[in-house]
């Protein structure tokens, strides 16, 4: 049987379309619930319709990981082609993917290397990881090193972002009902942090320009950019987000800064008004 790696991830992982099947990356969709109606993440559901259903009266959204046996279906059908699984999945503080995985890659014990990896990140940054992973596989690397240039990277991905209206972090359990009602009254937008896999308030601030600003200044931190990414809920560029890629153009000429629109997983965590920046400060040898 063929040694080549192949890479699994998630439905939270951006990929620019049709990336993920260029690349050999296979992916499990999470479950979106509202109400009774089962919808599958970035197969039959968006931010923008996640939204438009809940402005329209629908329940308020959950998210649930794809089911063991979803993966363990996954498995064995590439296990039709190799016996090398590297599985990389959105951060365990945010869902219960990576166990689920765990769980699913049990059926195939002794028979197929499955290693699953915790990215703890999401979005734009689990999708740095997985394309690196897969482009390693295509390039022969052996499951070992890639997954050391994989937990290697880890450390050097960053996601900071502020949120306009608060409820979803409640809901979420990220701040408490008093800390929502109170920074309801007086306009306050937390900057928010991920680290070491977890949603964290770094500091407040009171206007939108502010939180903008807190955004800039972090980005402008770093020595090495090696990818860098706006995101927003829509899909069409937000007055903010362009405000934001503006200063950062002049700050990097060189560098890219791409408006994406973050999922409905993440969605359900901060909510329709969040702004963030994702960073992949690249390694130095």
């Amino acid at each position: 049987m063929p040694n080549k790696v192949v890479i699994v991830t998630d439905s939270t992982a951006y990929l620019e379309p049709g990336e993920a099947q260029k690349l050999g990356i296979h992916i499990a969709p999470l479950n979106i619930k509202m109400g009774e109606q089962n919808f599958l993440d970035g197969v039959d559901i968006d931010s923008e319709e996640l939204f438009r259903r809940i402005n329209m009266g629908a329940p308020l959204p959950t998210s649930s990981p794809p089911e063991a046996t979803t993966f363990e279906r996954i498995y064995t059908q590439i296990h039709k082609q190799t016996d090398k699984i590297l599985s990389i999945h959105t951060s365990s503080h945010l869902s219960k993917t990576v166990q689920k995985a765990k769980i699913g890659s049990e059926g195939l014990m002794g028979r197929c290397t499955i290693e699953v990896v915790d990215s703890l990140t999401t979005s734009v940054g689990l999708g740095i990881l997985a394309r690196a992973a897969a482009k390693a596989a295509q390039a022969g690397m052996s499951l070992d090193d890639i997954v050391r240039l994989v937990r290697g990277m880890l450390p050097h991905i960053y996601l900071v972002f502020y949120v306009e209206q608060m409820d979803y972090l409640e809901r979420g359990g990220r701040i408490g009902q008093a800390q929502a009602i109170l920074g309801a009254m007086l306009n306050i937008k937390p900057i928010l942090f991920m680290e070491d896999g977890d949603i964290i308030p770094l500091e407040k601030v009171r206007t939108t320009d502010k939180a903008i600003e807190k955004l800039y200044e972090f980005v402008v931190e770093f020595d090495n950019l090696e990818e860098t990414a706006i995101i927003q809920c829509s899909k069409a560029p937000t007055r903010e987000a362009r405000i934001l890629q503006n200063r950062l153009k002049q700050s990097f000429p060189d560098i890219e800064f791409p408006i994406i629109q973050y999922g409905p997983d993440l969605s359900i965590h901060v909510g329709p008004t969040a702004l963030g920046v994702v960073v992949y400060e690249g390694l130095t040898f």
